[in-house]
Order: C-alpha cells, then structure tokens, then sequence
C-alpha cells in the first residue's frame, strides 16, 4: 500500500506517487493501492486550518488500519518537521502494530536539518524496515546518524514531454517549484530583474502557487519587472505545454532533494540554471547538464542566464547532454528496483524479468 499525497496537493511528492502508481498498474506481479495522507474532507472544513488537520488525522489512522490489513508491505512517502510526525510516524506504527514491513520514502531536502534538530526524529526512523531516498543527498545525511538509507530515483516518461532544441535561444525563462521560503523564488526574480536590463524583451512564467505568492508580486512590483506571469495552480497537462513555450528554465532553492522538475526539464530539452541546494548537484553536473550557482546568489544566477543567451550552442549542448540523462530516470530503469524491495520485505519472489508495462 502506497501512502502519500493525492494529487489535490500540489507538489512532487503527490506527481511521484501518482507515477508510481501508473507504473504498477499494468504489473501483475505487485497489486498496489494507494492511501491518501490527505483525507477527503468537506470543502468547508478544507479552509480552517487547525481543524482540517485534526480532521485528517482522525479519518487518516482509521484508513490506513483498515486498508493495511491485507496487504503485506506500507511504502510510506513522507516530508520533514510537523508531517512527518502527524502523518507518517502513526503510519509506521500502525504498520508495526499490524506486523507489515514498512518502507519509508524520504522525500524533502530539509531532513539534514530535521534530524539535526530532533533526537525523536532520528529514533522513529528505525521504525521502518527500508529506508529510501530519491538522491545520495539524503543517504549521506542519513549516514552521518548512523542510519542506513539506499537510493531509489524519481522517475518520468520522457515520451510526456515535448522534446524541441531551442534554436534560436529566446530570453523566455520559466520557473516553477512552490512558492514557499525553501525554494527562494524571490531570488529568481531578483536575477530575472538583472537579466531583463540586458534583454528588455525577456519574458518570466512563474508557475505553481504558495504562501509566498502576495510578497512575490509585490517584489516584482517593486523591482519593476515587466513581462512576469503568476499562473497560479497548474494541472500536469497544462505544465508540459508551459515547459515547451520556454527556452530556459531558472530555479533558486536553498535547501532541495532530487526536484523532479529538472528530470521534466531533461526530457523536454530545456537548459537549466540553479543554485547548488542539497540534492541538485546529484542530478545536474554544472558545465555539463546544466549550470549550478552559489544558493542565495541572484547577481550569478542573472550572469549564468546571461551566459546561456550569449552563447546558445553551449546552451544546446547543455539540453543534449541533460537530454541522455533521461535514460536513467525512466519506468525501465526504475521499476526493477522497486520490485527487488518489495520482493525481498515481503519474502515472496522477484518477479521474472519481462516488460515493463506501459
């Protein structure tokens, strides 16, 4: 059973679990259901804070109870901080209570900082049976405190995605992680502001929606940014068309995992230019799939931008070389290791080897 956002939460925990489960849906060998960490909830109920979240933890512990009993493995997606204690340790142990082997899927950048912060963090981790993380990043940091993790990548078909070389190079520049603290969109803007002094026609999509949303347009205000899009929410669907229409793609986090939005940006043949944060450098190899700046640096994320618009055959082979990468991140490549991890906590056989489903 895969326990983990539903797609109602935007962000790539749900768009990975979602994957997963489509991935598994035409495999006869492992039978998956999927239990949401977020319940379904009346819409006015969504809208208060506080008691949306007793709410959800009331009718969440009873689904999962219900719903584990036959099954014989819990893959439990999780974050950092208050959700992994509200959602994911009472998901363990009602695994444990069941006597089911638990796999936690460790997914957010900011578990350096939780389990330097939390003793208790570090203990219930040992409630899981496996624990996997999307990057080395996390297996590193896991390691420093003495627990175990392996790596399982996140994964995409770049068949989804419009591949097309960008040439002539256009000054379009699209961004799209939540619109939270972590991601540091606000440095992206202050580079775009550098950038758009050299090239007056760029244009900014900023895609996704988050707390931090007010403030942002108030800054591009303030900076007197010209052609910056806010898109708000944005299906799956509508985001493919939105990575074709842009010619480089711009993201600034402070703290980051294994985004798989630089995998979307791969398969669609989208340079990128990031900061360094967490697990990025394990995806991107600066010089060679993309470009890397120093965190919190807008002056040198504008002077990479910048870079990439001067020199737009050095920014093809950058697309090209990200373009091979995929081969590395598809179903093909990554179901098998899901299988063997399933097959070896369940004590039942490992699957023949035989064609991926599509």
């Amino acid at each position: 059973m895969l326990i983990a956002p539903s797609l109602q939460i935007v962000g790539g925990q749900s768009v990975q679990a979602h994957r997963l489960l489509q991935l598994f849906s035409g495999d006869p060998t492992v039978i998956i259901t999927f239990c949401s960490s977020d319940s379904p909830l009346p819409e006015f109920i969504r809208h208060l804070k506080y008691v949306r979240t007793i709410a959800n933890l009331l009718t969440f512990l009873p689904r999962v109870l219900l719903s584990a009993r036959k099954c014989d493995v819990l893959h439990v997606f999780t974050p950092a901080y208050v959700a992994y204690f509200l959602w994911t340790v009472p998901a363990m142990l009602a695994g444990r209570l069941l006597g089911k082997r638990v796999i936690l899927n460790y997914r957010d950048g900011r578990g350096v900082d939780h389990m330097r912060e939390s003793a208790l963090a570090v203990r219930t981790l040992r409630l899981a049976d496996a624990i996997v993380t999307p990057s080395g990043y996390l297996v590193h940091a896991f390691a420093e405190h003495g627990v175990q993790a392996q790596t399982i990548p996140n994964f995409l078909d770049p068949a989804r995605f419009h591949y097309r070389e960008r040439n002539p190079l256009r000054p379009v520049f699209f961004t799209n992680r939540g619109l939270e603290p972590l991601y540091n969109v606000d440095c992206v803007l202050r580079a775009f502001a550098g950038i758009q002094k050299r090239y007056p026609e760029a244009q900014l999509t900023v895609a996704h929606d988050g707390p931090c949303r007010p403030g942002l347009e108030e800054l591009a205000r303030t900076l007197g940014l010209a052609n910056v899009v806010f898109t708000g929410k944005v299906s799956q669907a509508r985001m493919i068309e939105l990575y074709d229409a842009a010619d480089v793609y711009l993201m600034s986090p402070n703290i980051d995992n294994m985004p798989g939005t630089l995998l979307e940006c791969f398969a669609s043949g989208i340079p990128i230019v990031s900061t360094n944060a967490g697990g990025v450098p394990y995806i991107v190899e600066n010089e060679k799939t993309g470009l890397l700046v120093p965190c919190g640096d807008h002056e040198a994320l504008a002077a990479a931008a910048c870079r990439l618009l001067e020199h737009p055959e050095f920014a093809l082979a950058l697309a090209r070389n990200a373009h091979a990468e995929c081969a590395r991140y598809t179903g093909t490549a990554i179901l098998p290791q899901w299988q063997r991890l399933y097959a070896e906590l369940s004590g039942k056989p490992l699957p023949a080897p035989g064609p991926v489903p599509a």
